[in-house]
């Protein structure tokens, strides 16, 4: 099963300290100074739900990045990789694109989401897809889009971090 993945929404200075970074080692120094700073105002544990999230809000793989899919497919693990090895994924979404994210996920119904979640392949889903885990899935979401409206607010970025 997949980690334990958490959104930050990052400040102006923050995100331009990530954008300067120029290898993996200083991605995760990055990213460690943003955890040690650990602001619950500015973050969102999305525990493991992570991964069906970004399957029912994407093309329903754990592809990286974005691929066509519409704004829905930044919110987990799209946007803009800035750590090349497949241990650990950081996905930032710039600021201007937030807030389409929260436009988005707000439109988001418990009815769509379940309709995108018995899509999964169940053979490329660690987990058991069952009405448990969907319920899981669906509070994970709640949580994710109050984040992302909190972030537009604060005309912040958003960075998704993940060690695997």
């Amino acid at each position: 099963m997949a980690c334990s993945g958490v959104l930050f929404a990052l400040t102006e200075s923050q995100a331009a300290l990530l954008a300067a970074t120029r290898d993996d080692a200083e991605v995760r120094a990055f990213v460690e100074q943003v955890e040690n700073d650990w602001d619950p105002d500015w973050l969102c544990e999305v525990d493991k739900a992570w991964d069906a999230l970004h399957r029912c809000l994407s093309d329903g793989t754990l592809r990286l990045g974005e691929h066509g899919g519409g704004v829905l497919e930044l919110a987990i693990l799209g946007g803009r990789q800035h750590h090349e090895a497949d241990d650990y994924i950081v996905a930032h979404v710039d600021a201007d694109q937030v807030a389409a994210v929260a436009a988005a996920l707000s439109e988001v119904d418990k009815q769509w989401l379940g309709e995108r979640y018995d899509q999964i392949d169940p053979d490329d889903y660690q987990a058991l897809l069952d009405d448990e885990d969907f319920e899981y899935t669906w509070q994970y979401l709640q949580d994710v889009r109050d984040f992302y409206k909190h972030a537009a607010a604060g005309g912040r970025s958003v960075v998704f971090t993940v060690d695997q």
